[in-house]
């Protein structure tokens, strides 16, 4: 029967359980397109039931594989595992007081059961799950493994690889580095936010979310601003343009229409069957528009 199946003749994909990073990566290497990375497999599984993704002939479940399913805490870094479920995210210390907005976007996904078994490293390879705009506001960097060694690299350069189908299929997700910074002596006041507009209030698919963070002194001087958004299945981005109007400057509620047309202007997204492009663009700008007045306007 295993013979059957590998064969696909009975529709399912044949099973490799490998044990390690390099294990992974080579029996990717031997079997090519035909095999796909899995971990929890709650979105691919959701795909292949809508038949917007077809079954690859063999999976390589990488549960299995070993010191990429811990949350770390070290001076500098707080690395999460590419195989900590999501569960494990919402529940850790270390991420609520590091990353408040990783930790809020780990609470909105999914329902507590879907929770227990997706992991980080799936809602990050899809290139659109709703954990990415919070990790982009902290600075996160991807680590990979492509075969030889583990890479490092920013989290940003990686999704518009990704996006550009410039990101190698090979390699694996092995963990997450959020940095870690301590807080100015001037600082005053800092904003840690992240938000989901779904379609019902909970456990649904989303239509827009943002993130943002941002610190003001004691003058009222706005720095460490990072912004982004994403939802559904459009391209997690960091506002750039909007970000540059605020970092430096003294607050200024006059700055806020600026700072939403910036983001109803830059924020590339998408009309689907229940938002108009216009409406995510504009609810993106009122999000976070209402953030930075709630945490400034003092």
């Amino acid at each position: 029967m295993g013979a059957l199946r590998d064969e696909g003749l009975l529709g399912q994909p044949g099973l490799h359980q490998p044990h390690s990073l390099h294990e992974a990566w080579e029996l990717k290497s031997a079997l090519g397109n035909s095999a796909l990375y899995v971990s929890g497999g709650t979105l691919l599984r959701t795909q292949w039931d809508a038949g917007t993704v077809a079954m690859p002939h063999q999976l390589i479940d990488l549960r299995g594989v070993e010191g990429i399913g811990e949350i770390r805490s070290t001076e500098y870094y707080l690395t999460l595992g590419a195989l900590a479920k999501l569960s494990q995210c919402r529940k850790n210390i270390y991420l609520q007081s590091a990353a408040s907005a990783v930790s809020s976007a780990v609470k909105g996904i999914a329902a507590p059961a879907v929770r227990n078994l997706a992991t980080l490293g799936g809602n990050i390879a899809s290139g659109f799950g709703d954990i990415l705009p919070a990790l982009l506001v902290y600075d996160a960097e991807m680590v990979t493994y492509d075969g030889e060694v583990l890479n490092a690299q920013p989290l940003i350069e990686w999704l518009n690889s990704r996006w550009e189908g410039a990101g190698s299929t090979m390699d694996i997700i092995a963990e997450v580095r959020i940095p870690l910074t301590k807080a100015s002596e001037k600082e005053s006041c800092k904003v840690e936010v992240y938000h989901k507009v779904g379609r019902r209030e909970a456990f649904t698919p989303s239509l827009v979310t943002v993130a943002l963070t941002a610190s003001m002194d004691s003058s009222h001087r706005i720095s460490r601003v990072r912004l982004a958004a994403g939802g559904g299945s459009g391209r997690p981005q960091r506002l750039i343009t909007a970000e540059a109007m605020l970092e430096g400057n003294t607050y200024d509620e006059r700055l806020l229409p600026l700072v939403y047309e910036a983001v109803v202007n830059d924020f590339e997204t998408y009309s689907d069957p229940f938002a108009s492009e216009a409406y995510k663009k504009k609810t993106a700008g009122n999000l976070i528009v209402s953030e930075l007045w709630k945490a400034f306007e003092v």
